[in-house]
This record gives C-alpha cells, sequence and structure tokens, in this order.
C-alpha cells in the first residue's frame, strides 16, 4: 500500500498542492484526475521523490521516501508527463542504461530490456536514435524504462499523450494486465481515460481534493435522479398517464411528436433505474402500447466532475473547466491521429 498522508507544496508564497491525503492500496489501479494546473504533476513529482515536499508524507510500501529515498525509490517505476529520454542515444542504448540506473543486474539486463520492449512494441525501433522516433514511438520508450525491474509501484503521468488510437487502445490493456502484480497511479486530464482504465478516482482542482472513491460511486454522489428516455406507438394521452402513475416516476420533462403515432418521452426518475424502467415496461404493454425504444441515461463522470469542481470555482469556472477538458481531449485525439501518419518517420 502506499499512503500520501497530507501533502503539500508551495512554490513561494503560491500554494500548488494543499494538504492532499490519499491511498494506493494493493494491486489497484487509482486515477488521477483534474484539469491543467490542478496540481496532478506536482503532486506525482513529490510522490516520484523528484520534488521536495513544502509538508507531509508519502509511504511506499512502509517506506518513508524523504527518510530513505534509495529504498523507497527501488519500488517505483514513474513516466513522468515528459517521458525523460536522451534524444542522441539508440533506444536499446538508452533502456541498457536506464537498467544500470535501476540496478538490474547485469546477468538478467538483456532479459530485462528483452521484456519491456516486447510489452511496449519497440523491438523493431532497438537501433534508431530516439530524436528521430515519432511522439508515439518515444512515449513508448518512456513507457518502457518506467516497467524495467519490474517495480511494484507504478507512477504514469498522461500515459497516452501522442499515441494513436489503436496504440491507447494497447496501452490501457499493459495497464490493466500490471494491475496483477502492481500498484498503479494513473494521471489524466481525460475522463474517457479515466473511466476506461482506473478502479478508483481522486478528483483534484486547485491543489485539493474534491473526492476519492469508485467511478460508480462518484457518479451517484451527482444525484440520484436518472432519465428515462421512450419512444411508444400509440396515444400520447394514454402513455402519458401510465408513465406518471408508475412507481419512481418523478416526472416526464419532453414530450416530442416523432411523427405519425409515434412519441418520445424523457422521464425524470428516482431509485433504480433498471426497476423503474421494468415497470415502466410492463404497464405500457399490459394497455397494449407498443414500446419502440427505452433506454435509462444515468449521471456519468463529466457531470459529477462538473458539480465537485464547482464547489470551489466562480459561476461558469466548473463548465469552462469541463469544455478545456473535453476540447484537449478532441485535440489529442487529432493529434494522436496526425502522429499516426508518421509512425512510419524515424530511419537514423
Amino acid at each position: 500500500m502506499i499512503t500520501i498522508d497530507k501533502l503539500t507544496k508551495y512554490y513561494g508564497s503560491n500554494r500548488a498542492v494543499n494538504n492532499i491525503s490519499f491511498t494506493i492500496n494493493d494491486n489497484e489501479i487509482l486515477g488521477f484526475l483534474g484539469p491543467n494546473g490542478a496540481g496532478k504533476s506536482t503532486t506525482m513529482n513529490m510522490i516520484a521523490g523528484f520534488l521536495p515536499m513544502s509538508g507531509g508524507r508519502v509511504s511506499i510500501f512502509g517506506t518513508d521516501i524523504t527518510k530513505d529515498p534509495v529504498k523507497a525509490k527501488k519500488d517505483i517505476g514513474y513516466l513522468p508527463e515528459i517521458p525523460p529520454v536522451y534524444p542522441d542515444m539508440r533506444v536499446k542504448e538508452y533502456l541498457s542504461f536506464c537498467a544500470g540506473l535501476k540496478r538490474v543486474p547485469l546477468s538478467k539486463k538483456s532479459s530485462e530490456i528483452k521484456r519491456v520492449s516486447e510489452l511496449l512494441k519497440i523491438t523493431d525501433v532497438q537501433h534508431k536514435l530516439i530524436k528521430n522516433l515519432s511522439k508515439g514511438y518515444k512515449q513508448r520508450v518512456g513507457f518502457a524504462q518506467a516497467l524495467l525491474g519490474n517495480p511494484k509501484f507504478l507512477i504514469l503521468d498522461e500515459p497516452t499523450v501522442g499515441l494513436d488510437p489503436e496504440q491507447v487502445v494497447e496501452v490501457r490493456k499493459i495497464i490493466k494486465d500490471l494491475k496483477k502484480g502492481h500498484s498503479v497511479i494513473f494521471s489524466s486530464h481525460i475522463l474517457s481515460e479515466v473511466s476506461a482504465v482506473c478502479d478508483r478516482v481522486v478528483i483534484i482542482s486547485k491543489g485539493e481534493i474534491r473526492a476519492v472513491d469508485t467511478i460508480e460511486n462518484i457518479e451517484n454522489s451527482v444525484s440520484t435522479t436518472s432519465l428515462l428516455h421512450i419512444k411508444i406507438k400509440g396515444s400520447r394521452a394514454a402513455a402519458s398517464s401510465i408513465i406518471e402513475l408508475t412507481d419512481g416516476v418523478k416526472e416526464i420533462t419532453a414530450i416530442d411528436n416523432e411523427g405519425g403515432d409515434f412519441y418520445s418521452f424523457k422521464v425524470e426518475i428516482d431509485g433504480n433505474a433498471e426497476d423503474v424502467r421494468s415497470a415502466v415496461m410492463s404497464e405500457l404493454l399490459k394497455n397494449n402500447i407498443q414500446i419502440s425504444e427505452i433506454f435509462s441515461e444515468k449521471p456519468d463522470l463529466e457531470a459529477a466532475f462538473m458539480k465537485l469542481i464547482s464547489q470551489t470555482e466562480k459561476k461558469g469556472g466548473a463548465l469552462e473547466l469541463l469544455n478545456e477538458m473535453i476540447a484537449e481531449d478532441e485535440a489529442k485525439k487529432t493529434a494522436a491521429s496526425d502522429n499516426n501518419d508518421d509512425e512510419k518517420e524515424g530511419e537514423d
């Protein structure tokens, strides 16, 4: 288990991280979610021992990283936001150098380099200069050095930046597989990334923690209310009456004519969405009303993020931050697509 206790960081008079505490359990992937400037990278650097803390304590499997940094860092594999690669080294040379820094035994060095190279699919660029690699390959080389020595704890700061969609899926699978023998903290400002990979989530804003919980619990914390979307063929009045009288239905918020006898209803519900949906379906069918479509819409991580961030932001700030995250997500997808076209480049 990794314990972060009352971690604080000042840059001059500016407080970047404010008294944050959380734990990372064994064999768990913990998401660290927040917008740019929230304090994610600063926190990651302090946990990894690359940046001195102004206050607090970080314990790596029982070892205080400030009191015994050599022992603590043996259990850490760290991929910063900008991969720590040396552009004038060849890939294999660089990984050999990193293996030496991590004190990988000489008898195991070659097999260890082979293992991480195959895992990250960089075997085919072993003899290329890092400066000639595409951004995606540089990212994978940086990830490979973090895995050298098979550390128990992995700190991954934006590990999918610069990767094309296919590579992103591959890296997600690698991270999930690493959970079997490692504890992982995975930092991102991309909501979909966190939802796809992590067991629990820490949401941070302006250096302060807003929530630490499972994604499901954080989503449910927004509200117990969900929406039910129903499309029927038949009498609008009869369907409205049946839906409104069903247990668990709060109100019908919208009704649209889809043409002819087809109507769509947007229904606000309380309680278990599956139970209410089943009850509505049952009552409509009993009254010979044909159901063309029915599905529930639950609060999601975006809604939870907006609510949690808005507790400390000025009016409009939460939406601004969320829009920033979504815009950056789209920008990364575009960049990844462009990067895919560059993957064939990079000859010595």
